[in-house]
This record gives structure tokens, C-alpha cells and sequence, in this order.
């Protein structure tokens, strides 16, 4: 079965021979709120904050989709499309608790969250996540469809070049590129059915101008910035959107354990003098997932890093 019949089974509410029972639940109003993958006990969405909300308004609100959403830049990418008005999504590998605590804050601004666990390096995790997410769709039917991708989730494995490890340099290409072209492949198969949707990838300045012992990090996210062009001039005339944003140095618990004099020479690199903050990398990415006047941007790497790669 090719990729669009796959995806046009998807929407159009047609089982895929792979979804049989015990894998996952197809189609069926969530039991106790919840819908199994069937996979592992923890690999679940759970659905909450469903049904306080207007039929007409949770219609009209976008689904997106946060891939590493626990924490740091993708928790407050997650955070702010809640809050305007999205029901997200919270993709995790690792870190449920965390998750959990995403989902809970994005209820408590009046939002609709939704976690599931999954490896975006592994192809059938990332089939699993999509599959139940349709599936959730099609159960909820005020929740309409896909509508919003975030590429997310990243690691680093730092070493100078002429040590690093092949295992080193493997993790760090199948998450950060590998990740998000099969998060993009399987979304955008579902967004060109219905002739809409917005990809954002979260890439890094590091893909732009280099950084010394991220030889692994910075090919990746290259990669990312050629896969973005790529595709959003593939998918343009299905009218998706392909944009790909750049932080720099942004605070997190990374930076605070860089020690003075490290954090010193990084800050003398950056022209307005600070680290940047989630929240400034998040409103981007709400404003280019969301916002009408976006709707003609595609295609673009957005760098929000202080003047770093001027």
C-alpha cells in the first residue's frame, strides 16, 4: 500500500490492514478517556478537558501536534498554542511526568491537551502516534483534523570530530533529521487530503553558521533547513505551509550549568547581549502555525537568536 493510500484510508475512516485489533483501537469512542496503542502500557493518549468546551469552537480550533513537548523549547511551543486555542497534542520519548504537567497547565489557561508517548526515530512509533491520533479524531468528531506539525524534539551527543563516536553521531542524525522526516512524511500525508495544514521545524542556528564539538548537531540541523525547502515545495500547491525556525543560545538547564566564564564568552557572541527565552522561540512558532497573516509564508528559516548569525 502506497503512503497516500495509507493516509486516504486514515481520513477517510477505512482501517489500514495494519490496524488490527489488539494494536490499536480504530475508530472507537475512547474507553475511560483513553486510547491504547497496544503496544506498551505507557505508549497511550489521554484525553482531557474534551468536553467542557463550545462543539462549534473546539471545531474550529487547530489540532497540532508537538513532538518533544516535555520541556524547554517544546514545552512552551505546546504551552502557547494552548493557550491560543489549539488542541495540542504532547509527544514525549521519555519524560511522561513532565508531560503530564504540560497538559495540566495548557487545562488550567482553558486548553485541550492530549499526551502520547513515542520515539520520533522509530518509524513505527511514529506510525503508532499517527495512527491514534486520526483515530482519536475521527472518535471525537468535534475535534475535526490535523492541522498543525511541530518538529520538535532534538538531542545533542557533543565530542570534537576526531573523537566522536559513529554512535554518537548516529543518535543525534536519527532524531534530530531522520525524526523529522518521518513526522512530516506521515503528517503531511494526512494535511494533503484535506489541502491544508502548517509544518514548523525547529532547527538550530548551530545548522547555519556551525558551533565547534556539535559536528553531529550541525549536520542534522542542516539537514532540517534543506528538508524544509524541500518540502514546502512539494507540498505547496496541496496548500501546506513548510517553515523551519532557528533559536540560538536560549536559557534552559543546559545554559544555567555552562559555568561564568563559559556563559561569558557566549554572551560576547550575540549582539543584543542575552540569552533568549522559550517563550520567544514559542511565539514564533504560534504566529507562523496559526495566525492568517503567516498564510503566505513558506519555505523560510527564521532565525530568533539575538544577532548570533549576523
Amino acid at each position: 500500500m502506497s503512503s497516500a493510500a495509507y493516509y486516504a484510508g486514515l481520513v477517510a475512516g477505512t482501517p489500514p490492514p495494519s490496524c488490527r485489533p489488539g494494536r490499536l483501537r480504530w475508530c472507537q469512542p475512547p474507553a475511560n478517556n483513553l486510547v491504547s496503542s497496544g503496544r506498551r502500557s505507557h505508549q497511550a493518549i489521554r484525553v482531557t478537558n474534551g468536553v467542557n468546551m463550545d462543539s462549534r469552537a473546539k471545531l474550529a480550533a487547530p489540532v497540532a501536534v508537538v513532538t518533544g513537548a516535555s520541556r524547554g523549547i517544546g514545552r512552551a511551543i505546546a504551552v502557547a498554542l494552548g493557550k491560543a486555542g489549539c488542541k495540542v497534542i504532547v509527544n514525549y520519548a521519555k519524560s511522561g511526568m513532565e508531560a503530564e504537567e504540560v497538559c495540566r497547565e495548557i487545562e488550567e489557561s482553558g486548553g485541550t491537551a492530549i499526551t502520547f508517548s513515542a520515539d520520533v526515530s522509530i518509524e513505527a512509533e511514529v506510525e503508532s502516534m499517527m495512527r491514534a491520533v486520526i483515530c482519536l479524531l475521527q472518535a471525537i468528531d468535534t475535534w475535526g483534523t490535523l492541522d498543525v506539525l511541530v518538529n520538535n524534539a532534538g538531542i545533542t551527543r557533543d565530542a570534537l570530530l576526531m573523537r566522536m563516536k559513529r554512535t554518537q553521531w548516529q543518535e543525534v542524525v536519527d532524531v534530530n533529521l531522520t525524526g523529522v522526516y518521518l513526522c512530516a512524511q506521515a503528517a503531511a500525508g494526512v494535511m494533503m487530503m484535506k489541502k491544508k495544514g502548517r509544518i514548523i521545524n525547529i532547527t538550530s542556528v548551530s545548522g547555519i553558521i556551525g558551533n565547534i564539538g556539535q559536528a553531529n548537531y550541525c549536520a542534522a540541523k542542516a539537514g532540517v533547513i534543506g528538508l524544509t525547502k524541500a518540502m514546502a515545495r512539494e507540498y505547496g500547491s496541496r496548500n501546506i505551509n513548510v517553515n523551519a525556525v532557528a533559536p540560538g543560545w536560549v536559557t534552559s538547564d543546559m545554559t544555567t550549568k555552562l559555568g561564568d566564564n563559559v556563559e561569558r564568552k557566549a554572551l560576547e557572541t550575540i549582539p543584543l547581549g542575552r540569552f533568549g527565552k522559550p517563550e520567544e522561540i514559542a511565539g514564533l512558532v504560534e504566529f507562523l502555525a496559526v495566525h492568517p497573516a503567516a498564510s503566505y509564508i513558506t519555505g523560510q528559516v527564521l532565525p530568533v537568536d539575538g544577532g548570533l548569525s549576523i
